[in-house]
């Protein structure tokens, strides 16, 4: 059986789908079965990917609505060694649809159901605020993967993402916790990013991961060639870094 996680935060551009892309990659990499789901109408996970949304068929718009099944709008085939359920923008109207269906916040869940055996890890990254989507990717995980860059606003956007979570366990999914913060994107010249670090820490204790992500050209530029930055420039420290944090990953689900 899977463990599914969500990649979310409330704040855009925080690297949510930066994470998604390369921590799916170095799973794979390390011989786990992974399927990453795109929940963001943008695609930009699905393009980071390797695989061209202009030219799907079928993704996870039709899964949402009832017109397909995983098996069938899935991605097996990518240079990225893993599984993706894509997304277009096709999705940006599936919220609307989606209002008058049965179980609205559990079909990503249900749909899940008849591929979950076949992976080790679901990743599914979520669009940047509280939307239906977003809210039917919390209501199938298992815990919530948090990347966030350590600045103030950070943080804002950080405590009202705590409090989503804790209502969405009390109503919708009891199986939802907080697996861990990543730090993203950090500068250890920057005295604010290490104090905030510090803050997060002390507050989250063990739920910061120790891995942190370094600010990096080279995880930037691998989008732009369709591919995850842990395969572009292997050496790069953003790609080190996310190869250290898939290992954590490993480590820390054993103890699940």
């Amino acid at each position: 059986m899977a463990h599914i996680f969500c990649i979310a935060n409330q704040k855009g551009g925080v690297g949510k789908t930066t994470t998604s892309v390369n921590l799916a990659a170095s799973l794979a990499q390390n011989g786990q079965r992974v399927l990453l789901v795109d929940l963001d109408p943008q695609g930009n996970a699905t393009m980071g990917s390797g695989v061209d949304k202009r030219a799907l068929q079928q993704s996870v718009y039709q899964v949402l609505v009832g017109l397909s099944g995983i098996q069938q709008a899935r991605v097996t085939e990518t240079q990225a060694g893993y599984h993706v359920l894509p997304a277009n923008r096709d999705l940006a109207g599936a919220e609307i649809e989606m209002v008058g269906l049965e179980q609205r916040e559990s079909r990503l869940k249900n749909a899940l159901r008849e591929v979950t055996d076949e992976y080790d890890f679901v990743l599914i990254d979520c669009p940047p605020s509280l939307s239906l989507l977003t809210l039917n990717g919390l209501c199938c995980a298992h815990g919530v993967i948090i990347p966030m860059q350590c600045e103030y606003y950070a943080l804002e956007g950080l405590s009202d993402l705590v409090n989503t979570i804790k209502k969405v366990h009390a109503n919708l999914n009891r199986d939802l916790r907080i697996i861990g913060l990543l730090r993203v994107m950090f500068d250890p010249r920057n005295t604010l990013a290490q104090q905030v670090s510090a803050q997060l820490v002390e507050h989250f204790g063990d739920k910061v991961f120790n891995t942190i992500v370094p600010r990096n050209v080279r995880l930037a530029e691998a989008p732009s060639h369709g591919m995850p930055g842990v395969l572009f420039d292997k050496a790069a420290k953003g790609a080190v870094a996310y190869n250290h944090f898939a290992l954590e990953m490993i480590e820390r689900v054993k103890s699940f």
